[in-house]
């Protein structure tokens, strides 16, 4: 392997830029000098390979071996690189390492092309997580608009000489050899709108009917996908097939271009998209880690509160969920959110189980995923569990075991005696209802076991507690079936009852990735829909029912992870956040004053307005869409409906109850559009304003507080495109606008003229330009500075003495570097503001970045935090 031209650089800060056709690497590129005056040093990219035309994203990729031609290829992003260079800046490469698209037309991926044309015979056959013992050996394409009968005549088989052309390769390899290499005859295809299928070879000329019979695919309804898949997908998104990373083969094809950029120099390090759905997260973190040379890689994954990052993950930490979260947490005020919370409840009028209360919100939640939308994934592994308790019954007790058990026909014993279903070996419905039960009952993504692995503890003590959860909640009668597949899900087989071999090992790898499906779906797709009483709350990597993180937590949290992980990242905003973080810290306020938005929401409520709207006859908007609506465009500060509608259809969507992305309820939906448009869009748009503007200093004081605990903490920042300013997003597509328009309707002009303003001391004119102010002075900080900032840095608490010290957050980075923060801002004033409380400097004087001014000794709050809530020191 060709030597790395320099050690691994761990960044001082990225800055995140979403690239699409809009964006490309030369737009970038013009964006370098500004982004490198602003302190930033290194850019962070969407993923940069071949992805579906027109992607507004690149996660849908299609080919590993180019660079994306609509960015402007291989040549453009070596323009970047070699721009970014000259200006002391490198490049992080988000990478996708868990999936690819089953893109239109069908041949633009050319490994998938090739398994539709060859089947389980193709080389590429073992690269898809394909189930080829179902359906015969066939994979279902869910991509009919009505179930096949009825679309027979919309099939039609044409010349495509594109896909000719890919006959000729697949992923820039040679297309194959002997008779599959052959291809389908005359670049002939199977054309259904879009679409474009390959063709068996010596099936072209075959009627319609027995030609599209006789294909390794088989099209079907898209509704049947729920149901029916047989190859493992991105969570629920049919259209992204899953990669078997795991065989080094794969990995080889699938990172030689991304590894190859890293040894010439293009790129310092990596973003990994969604590790826990890969079959060894640790295996292949070990594998990239020797493969990139060490080079600096973070990973998106998604801690819970109380869990930690697997010890054996070869990576320098997380892309930062957990750090949002206590920072987030430490601008929510604990009392306040109950008083909300119960006022939602009040008025809404919802149930527990669909948004009253948290825990029974997500259980419910959970339920209707796991047995709806990942039935198909569910049945996979039961028919795993079933194979493996069946073939240990073969083999340890031959004589106890009829015929019937190994030909999936009903349980009956040699005699004609009907068995015990819920005793060895279950029924399969048995272990269907005990499969559901225990992924249900699992409260962080997934578990971590290997086939053939001695399981961690954590893994052991989780899974332990769900399946004792579930007995409990259950009965008895599901215990033994509960523990099988506990024991089965840690890889002990013998306890579990199970045969060793491959249908055992294809349990124990699907089954934590379908508990990472059903986690994501029933959590952050469903459940933070759901429940909407501080919609701040209810934000990936957040947990609702732990609102508030106490100045010590926070301080705790800041320095385990200067201990384990100091290279780790950390964000504020992503492409991926349900809410920007600006508009969260606004709303954050309002768990500092519940009483005014109870009275602001009830006062302008239209709860008598309303009638019976869509297939229920129910009042629509319902109470909560209501409440969610209003509190939404509080946040956003004002009632644009073109902002706010498509969020508000999106929520009830994704939530569920009402109305759904594939069942859609049109007279509902109608109902929420108009009321969206015609209330806070219209007849409340200048309560709306008022409002707002009242939170206002409060929710600068969260904002730059924020911002500054972001910048200053340990870990390696990174920025959202934009967010050097406020930015009020909403959840995508409204966050995923190119850069400049990050606030969708606002372009930000002159900014390299408003940077050099502040950067040259001269006052700051309005928000803008006092947040970028912040940003720069602390990120040019962190550049210039790694031994306060670095991951070799110290980080020390600094208590403030006094009746408002719990306002107060601040600490010392590398024995240099001083960050206070004033928190819950709002409650401090109603208190009677500082009332003499001090902050102890450490030895020496210490002069304010962004204030000016120099200190000393025990200095009063009010003089230090007097004109800005927030003071970033440095020793003199």
């Amino acid at each position: 392997m060709t030597a790395f031209p320099a050690p691994p650089v761990v960044p001082a800060s990225t800055y995140r830029i979403q690239l699409q056709p809009r964006f490309t690497f030369a737009d970038a590129a013009a964006r370098v000098p500004y982004l490198a005056a602003l302190g930033v040093t290194h850019l962070h990219l969407s993923p940069v390979l071949e992805a579906v035309p027109g992607s507004t994203h690149g996660y849908d990729v299609v080919d590993h071996t180019r660079v994306r031609a609509e960015l402007g290829g291989e040549q453009g992003l070596r323009e970047l690189s070699a721009r970014a260079r000259a200006h002391g800046m490198g490049l992080v490469l988000d990478v996708v390492p868990n999936h690819m698209a089953v893109p239109a037309p069908e041949h633009l991926n050319g490994p998938l092309w090739e398994v539709l044309r060859d089947g389980p015979g193709s080389r590429y056959a073992d690269w898809f997580d394909i189930d080829w013992a179902e359906r015969g050996g066939r994979v279902l394409l869910p991509v009919l608009g009505e179930p096949l009968p009825d679309v027979l005549g919309e099939l039609a088989v044409v010349a495509d000489k594109r896909a000719e052309r890919a006959e000729e390769g697949a992923g820039g390899a040679p297309a194959g050899t002997g008779a599959a290499g052959a291809g389908s005859g005359g670049g002939k295809v199977l054309a259904y709108y879009e679409h474009r299928f390959p063709l068996r070879a010596g099936t072209e000329e075959l009627p319609l009917p027995e030609l599209v019979a006789a294909q390794h695919y088989e099209l079907a309804y898209w509704r049947a996908a729920r149901t029916e898949l047989n190859y493992r997908r991105f969570f629920t998104i049919s259209d992204l097939i899953a990669v078997r990373v795991e065989r080094p083969e794969v990995f080889e094809a699938t990172h030689a271009t991304v590894l190859r950029l890293l040894r010439e120099g293009v790129a310092e390090g990596l973003r990994i998209d969604h590790p826990d759905g890969l079959a060894d997260p640790a295996g292949y973190l070990e594998q990239l880690a020797q493969a990139s040379g060490g080079r600096w890689t973070v990973v998106e994954k998604i801690l819970q509160r109380r869990e930690q990052l697997p010890a054996d993950w070869r990576c320098a930490g997380t892309t930062g969920y957990d750090a949002l979260d206590r920072i987030d947490g430490l601008f929510t005020d604990p009392r306040g959110a109950a008083q909300v919370a119960d006022f939602y409840r009040e008025f809404t009028g919802v149930s527990d189980d669909a948004g009253g209360r948290w825990q029974p919100t997500v259980r419910r939640a959970a339920y209707r995923v796991v047995g709806r939308d990942l039935a198909a994934e569910v049945a996979r592994l039961v028919r795993g569990a079933d194979r493996a308790q069946r073939a240990h019954q073969v083999t340890g007790s031959a004589a106890e075991v009829s015929p019937a058990h190994q030909d999936n026909t009903p349980y009956v014993s040699t005699d004609h005696q009907e068995v015990d279903p819920y005793a060895p070996p279950y029924a399969p419905e048995v272990l269907a209802d005990a499969l559901r039960e225990l992924l249900v009952r699992i409260p962080v993504y997934r578990s971590y076991v290997r086939p053939g692995a001695e399981p961690a503890d954590a893994d052991v003590i989780m899974l332990t507690h769900a399946a004792k959860r579930a007995i409990g909640d259950c009965g008895r009668r599901l215990a033994p079936a509960l523990g099988m597949l506990r024991d089965l899900a840690l890889g002990r087989l013998d306890a579990a009852g199970c045969a060793p071999g491959p249908d055992a090992d294809d349990f124990v790898v699907r089954f934590p990735q379908v508990a990472s499906a059903l986690h994501a779906k029933s959590v952050e797709d469903a459940a933070f829909y759901r429940y909407g009483p501080l919609l701040p709350l209810c934000e990936v990597g957040r947990d609702p029912g732990s609102p508030a993180v106490s100045p010590e937590q926070f301080h705790a949290y800041c320095e385990q992870r200067r201990r384990t992980l100091p290279a780790t990242g950390t964000v504020l905003s992503t492409h991926d956040t349900k809410h920007g973080a600006d508009l969260r810290l606004r709303l954050a306020v309002l768990s500092e004053c519940p009483d005014a938005w109870r009275e602001w929401l009830t006062a302008g409520s239209s709860r008598g307005g309303r009638s019976g709207a869509g297939r229920s006859g129910a009042a629509a908007p319902d109470r909560h869409t209501e409440y969610t609506v209003y509190q939404t465009a509080l946040g956003l500060g004002s009632g644009d409906p073109d902002r706010l509608v498509p969020a508000a259809l999106k929520s009830v969507r994704e939530a569920g109850l009402r109305t759904t992305w594939t069942e859609q309820d049109g007279e509902y939906e109608t109902a929420v559009a108009d009321f969206t448009r015609e209330g806070p869009c219209g007849a409340r748009l200048d309560d709306v304003g008022t409002f707002t503007a009242g939170l206002e200093p409060y929710a600068t004081a969260n904002s730059l507080g924020a911002a500054l605990l972001h910048l200053t903490m340990p870990g390696v920042p990174d920025l959202y495109q934009g967010t050097e300013f406020p930015v009020y997003t909403l959840v995508d597509p409204d966050n995923r606008g190119p850069l400049g328009e990050a606030e969708p309707g606002t372009v930000r002009t002159g900014v390299d003229r408003a940077l050099e303003r502040v950067l040259d001391g001269a006052e700051p004119q309005g928000p803008d330009e006092v947040k970028l102010r912040l940003t720069a002075v602390a990120l040019r900080l962190r550049r210039d500075h790694p031994e306060w900032y670095g991951p070799q840095a110290g980080y020390a608490p600094l208590g403030a003495d006094g009746p408002a010290a719990a306002h107060c957050v601040a600490f010392v980075r590398g024995g240099a570097a001083l960050t206070v923060v004033t928190r819950l801002s709002r409650r401090l004033e109603e208190s009677g503001g500082w009332r003499g409380s001090v902050l102890p400097l450490p030895p020496g004087r210490w002069h304010d970045r962004i204030g000016g001014t120099v200190h000393e000794g025990a200095v009063p709050l009010a003089d230090l935090l007097g004109t800005s809530p927030v003071a970033l020191l440095t020793r003199e």
